[in-house]
């Protein structure tokens, strides 16, 4: 038994030889359970291992590899949720805008197609903007749309509230409401 007096860091049980157990001869200086301090390291002579980068992109004078239309339009859907809360909110606020006003809707439809055509504009303007600044300027990866569908929802919920500011009913209920609070 170790020696009671030692703190228990530097207690070591004496592990007697076992039959049939060979113990590969050691290097001079070696001493089993003692740790090499203050010997130098032997330098690594092999090469370390060549890592292929998972983006795709390389160096930065090589052209990035063609990717396919799966994953672009994957691209292009992170983020739609903006774009799709402020398209149903600038719908319904144009079907108030648009029965509120009676008789023909040809002309509100007209508007509507056209608010629409104006927003995809705004987001293919984003995404452009995007990629001239965030990847070619400051090299940085895209990973979605959500800043031009962010963007696409903003101007989405303008137009909506535009039209609801054209209805007299709406506006006189507004007005109504805040004079009474």
């Amino acid at each position: 038994m170790a020696d009671q007096t030692q703190p228990w860091a530097e207690r070591t049980v004496e592990v007697p030889p076992q039959a049939g157990v060979d113990v590969p001869a050691q290097r001079d200086g070696f001493r089993r359970g003692v740790a090499p301090v203050g010997q130098p390291r032997t330098p690594r002579t092999e090469p370390f291992p060549v890592v292929e980068e998972p983006t795709g992109t390389g160096w930065p004078g090589e052209p990035a590899p063609r990717r396919p239309l799966s994953w672009r339009l994957a691209q292009l859907r992170r983020g739609g949720e903006w774009s799709t809360a402020g398209g149903l909110f600038a719908f319904v606020c144009w079907g108030i805008w648009a029965l509120s006003g009676g008789g023909d809707l040809s002309g509100p439809l007209l508007v509507l197609v056209l608010s629409l055509l104006v927003a995809v504009g705004l987001f293919a303007l984003a995404r452009a903007v995007g990629r001239l600044v965030l990847e070619r300027q400051l090299g940085r990866v895209r990973r979605g749309a959500r800043g031009a569908h962010l963007a696409t929802g903003v101007f989405l919920v303008g137009l909506g509230v535009a039209w609801l500011q054209q209805t007299e009913w709406v506006v006189s209920a507004w007005n109504w409401i805040t004079s009474n609070v």
